[in-house]
């Protein structure tokens, strides 16, 4: 287990929240570095997701150096494709689309990407990838050809989450897509929570501090922040008192 994985093990385990700031890298500017540079922003944001759009090496590289001369929270790999892998990261989420049936998505793209990982020698974390409807097509759906899971079958959703344990992911991803209508509903995140009992990450249409706060509290260990952060960078620290609040109230 690498460093990353042990941090986020160790939300886990202590029944603590996380908060995730997800950038695309065609997103990325100057007023999220002002944000990071902020002296408390290494206490009110516990990782940096970089990814989610289909870019060449070079500029996900680039936007990661960035990231990494402003902050020292973990940079962590969310790849929508291998040209987005880069040693300048801390780590990456190896990912499985086991929501999904294409065989791309299930070994095809970790074979390409394998020995790039490898070569570079980063730590790669196993994860369970769920694309759950979140009320419209996302990018996600679109290029992996697959259907999500529907919003209203948790038990589907868990006994889909439990077969991935059993292959041995470590770490399991209910994901809306970005700019989901609706996010992952709480009652599904709890379902998947009690029957994998592994560490969970949330994202896709999380804007509002309850959406954050419903998650967290139906079992989510990292809660994952994308569109919103894009609009306006300084919204991080509503997002870090919610976090806050719900440590608290945890402990």
């Amino acid at each position: 287990m690498g460093p990353v994985e042990a941090k986020i093990t160790d939300f886990y385990r202590s029944g603590r929240a996380a908060l995730a700031w997800l950038i695309d890298p065609d997103a990325f500017s100057p007023a999220m570095v002002e944000q990071m540079r902020h002296r408390d922003f290494s206490a009110a944001v516990d990782f940096i997701f970089v990814g989610g759009s289909l870019l060449h090496r070079g500029e996900t590289a680039a936007v990661v150096e960035r990231i990494k001369e402003a902050t020292e929270v973990p940079v962590v790999l969310f790849p929508g494709s291998g040209y987005q892998i880069t040693p300048a990261a801390d780590a990456l989420l190896f990912l499985v689309l086991i929501s999904g049936r294409n065989p791309e998505y299930l070994i095809g793209k970790q074979v390409e990407a394998a020995p790039l990982v490898a070569r570079y020698g980063m730590e790669a974390i196993p994860t369970g990838y769920l694309l759950v409807d979140g009320g419209r097509m996302g990018s996600v759906h679109y290029i992996s050809a697959t259907l999500p899971l529907p919003a209203d079958k948790p038990d589907l959703a868990a006994t889909t989450a439990l077969a991935g344990r059993l292959m041995g992911q470590r770490l399991m991803y209910l994901d809306a897509g970005s700019g989901a209508v609706r996010p992952v509903d709480a009652a599904l995140v709890e379902a998947v929570a009690r029957q994998t009992r592994l560490p969970m990450i949330v994202g896709g249409g999380l804007r509002r501090v309850e959406d954050l706060t419903a998650r967290w509290e139906a079992g989510a260990t990292v809660c994952v922040v994308g569109n919103r952060l894009e609009e306006s960078p300084d919204n991080i620290w509503e997002l870090a008192q919610a976090k806050a609040a719900c440590c608290s109230r945890r402990m």
